[in-house]
């Protein structure tokens, strides 16, 4: 991937809650854009710049076959929107009475825009740690779980499911990776166009880290970074960086922008 900075593409609106404010958006690319399209309307200046890369897996086999066998399991569980749009069978061939699982709301929205019926999330936190904690997930023996994921993920949700009796089968349906080049990142921090940096997962902001010299990692240190989860944000404390926890999801990140830029009204 080579200089993968750019802003969006339609204009921001003339005016509006986040006006002239420069928004770093790090989410991988099919999510950063309805995220950018919704800080432009509120009259942000959004620059896209993806964190994570995501490629098909390695192996492609793995997830064939689960596909084969998708009448077969008692439960689907999708730990990403990417997971959704990588991980999802032709259409027309999920079965009916197979519950899908998303950690959080962007999850669930993809899901059921995928034409999933039965869609369901936590009532709790919007992670993983939410989705164990649903009564249903409880006493698990006898039952079959496939989790759908990026190649490398979190073992907590199949390590927890197996411990209460269930059989997980967990599938890599996409890989992710880190950009080649940070030079577009530098300069865009350097012109002095970034005001708010938005992360959404250690790794993102690990791969960010690794592609910008000591003067960015500076820059970035002086701008308020938005985290949407306790554990994003502690990692970004980890690195000095002023971190600003929201609500989780675009709509946190959003909600957490718009109050911070009204109490900062020249963070342009």
């Amino acid at each position: 991937m080579t200089d993968p900075v750019h802003a969006l593409q339609s204009p921001p609106a003339a005016a509006g809650p986040l006006a002239g404010v420069g928004v770093l958006v790090t989410r991988p690319v099919r999510q950063a854009a309805p995220f950018a399209g919704r800080l432009a309307a509120l009259g942000a200046a959004p620059i896209v710049f993806p964190a994570i890369a995501i490629l098909p897996p390695d192996a492609t086999a793995p997830l064939r076959a689960a596909f084969a066998a998708l009448a077969g399991y008692d439960a689907a569980m999708f730990v990403s929107a990417n997971a959704v749009e990588h991980g999802l069978p032709s259409p027309g061939t999920w079965p009916q009475r197979l519950p899908a699982y998303a950690p959080g709301p962007g999850t669930a929205e993809a899901l059921a825009a995928a034409g999933i019926a039965d869609v369901r999330m936590p009532t709790t936190s919007y992670d993983s740690e939410g989705l164990l904690a649903l009564p249903e997930l409880q006493a698990m023996a006898g039952r079959r779980v496939l989790v759908l994921r990026g190649e490398g993920g979190r073992e907590l949700l199949a390590e927890t499911l197996r411990a209460r009796g269930a059989t997980v089968d967990c599938v890599a349906c996409y890989r992710r990776a880190c950009p080649t080049d940070g030079t577009g990142l530098i300069e865009v921090f350097a012109a002095g166009r970034v005001a708010a940096v938005t992360v959404t997962s250690g790794e993102g902001i690990d791969n960010l880290w690794a592609l910008v010299d000591a003067p960015t990692r500076a820059r970035w240190r002086g701008l308020p970074t938005f985290a949407p989860h306790p554990r994003i944000a502690a990692h970004a404390r980890s690195l000095a960086l002023q971190v600003i926890e929201t609500g989780s999801g675009d709509a946190g990140l959003v909600a957490g922008l718009v109050e911070w830029a009204a109490h900062n009204p020249h963070p342009r």
